[in-house]
């Protein structure tokens, strides 16, 4: 006979069957991993004498680990005893870093996850059973090199890439940072960057601070010398300290930056735009041919190209740039693809937590009237510099302002909800 369960449904019910011989553990359904490791992980082995509370707890254990976001199984009894089939549905799969935990190469700490972790793969569940496994794996790693402290695992974004990784992070006393050595001269010369180094270096050893640091401090600036396609290698780390300890307790990072070519303005093409000419988009740009291509200055003229669609009610539109890179000419031209969706006009304005004399100055300052043209600029404006005037005088009664803007794409109306908290 064949039975097809739900591991949530039969833990509510449990059958008082008398336990018989398994015979064979198949599982079906991961792209990801081979039936036999997974069948390693349910902890049930040919032989075993099982019941269908053992195989229900065994699709239990499969459930917690996190690695699968549904399981299920079907057992088939006959005189060879209980064959049972687990069926898995993959979970979402984190990549996995480590934050600070100098003391072994990635390598290291990967085999050793691999070795102690069963369905170790490099990534990691959201959430579940396995993350606190591969936290005691690193732990116990940590304790062969005399450092007894705990490791935490948290989900984060990556901050260059923004892509969400599973984090491993050792808690306790941590090395610090004594040196950063980059690769490049303009990042070991550049006076803004040598002004924040106290950010990283002095401070305990941190991957994703350093990884923060080089997006928001270092990069900047290679993008302002018109180096629009910088690379940062992974950063390496060597331990230093005073040699008569019984460990070294500082770090020197060695940060690799390939800057790429200077790259000199070739000159920029609209395209969709029909409400707004090119020429005035043409207007904008403060490069002439041949010019620095500073990327910060680039990334502004984007800014203000949208800001000249949504001042006039298109809220929705998107300027799509791409780059034509020519490393040869070292210089770079640009396409710009303009969606520019409907026209929105003003709808209601909605307020919440005002006083009524409160209310009534704040309706007597709006200046976009019902059904007007819906003005992006004039609306933060009036967060900005209008709210303050309108309110001069009364007892402050809120701390902030939640501002939404309810868009409805059908009628191209836009109701203003200003909630004071």
């Amino acid at each position: 006979m064949f039975a097809l369960m739900a591991a949530p449904a039969l833990a509510q019910s449990p059958s008082k069957a008398a336990a018989a011989t398994l015979a064979s553990v198949s599982v079906s359904g991961s792209a990801r991993f081979a039936g036999s490791q997974i069948a390693a992980a349910t902890g049930l082995h040919p032989g075993d004498a099982v019941s269908r509370e053992s195989l229900q707890a065994a699709a239990d254990r499969l459930a917690r680990l996190g690695t699968f976001s549904n399981v299920q199984y079907r057992f088939m009894s006959d005189d060879a005893g209980v064959k049972v089939e687990y069926q898995v549905v993959d979970a979402v799969a984190l990549p996995v870093v480590f934050d600070n935990l100098p003391q072994f190469s990635d390598e290291e700490l990967g085999a050793a996850l691999k070795s102690a972790v069963i369905l170790y793969d490099g990534t990691a569940p959201e959430s579940g059973s396995l993350l606190d496994g591969m936290s005691d794996a690193l732990a116990k790693l940590l304790k062969t090199r005399g450092i007894d402290a705990s490791v935490s695992h948290t989900v984060t974004n990556e901050p260059d890439s923004g892509q969400r990784v599973m984090e491993f992070a050792l808690s306790g006393t941590l090395m610090r940072v004594e040196e950063i050595q980059f690769s490049d001269t303009l990042a070991n010369t550049d006076p803004s960057i040598r002004t924040r180094l106290s950010d990283v270096v002095g401070k305990p050893y941190s991957r994703s601070a350093l990884l923060s640091f080089e997006s928001e401090q270092v990069r900047p600036v290679y993008l302002e010398h018109a180096h629009l396609r910088v690379k940062f290698g992974p950063p390496s780390i060597r331990l230093t300290g005073d040699p008569t300890k019984p460990q070294l307790d500082k770090i020197i990072v060695v940060a690799p930056i390939d800057p790429g070519p200077a790259y000199a303005w070739g000159g920029v093409e609209w395209t969709g735009n029909t409400v707004v000419p090119t020429e005035a988009l043409d207007r904008l740009v403060e490069f002439k041919r041949g010019e620095i291509a500073d990327g910060i200055r680039i990334a502004t003229l984007w800014i203000h190209a949208h800001e000249l669609f949504t001042k006039i009610g298109y809220l929705d539109s998107t300027l799509t740039f791409t780059p034509h890179y020519e490393d040869a000419a070292a210089q770079v031209s640009y396409s710009v693809s303009v969606f520019e969706g409907p026209q929105y006009h003003m709808g209601q304005l909605v307020l919440t937590g005002l006083s009524v004399e409160g209310e009534r100055r704040i309706r007597n300052a709006w200046n976009i009237p019902r059904g007007a043209i819906f003005s992006r600029s004039v609306y933060e404006h009036f967060l900005q510099e209008g709210v303050q005037q309108a309110l001069k005088g009364l007892p402050a009664h809120y701390e902030k302002i939640g501002p939404f803007l309810q868009r409805d794409p059908k009628t191209a109306v836009v109701d203003v909800l200003l909630d004071f908290q």
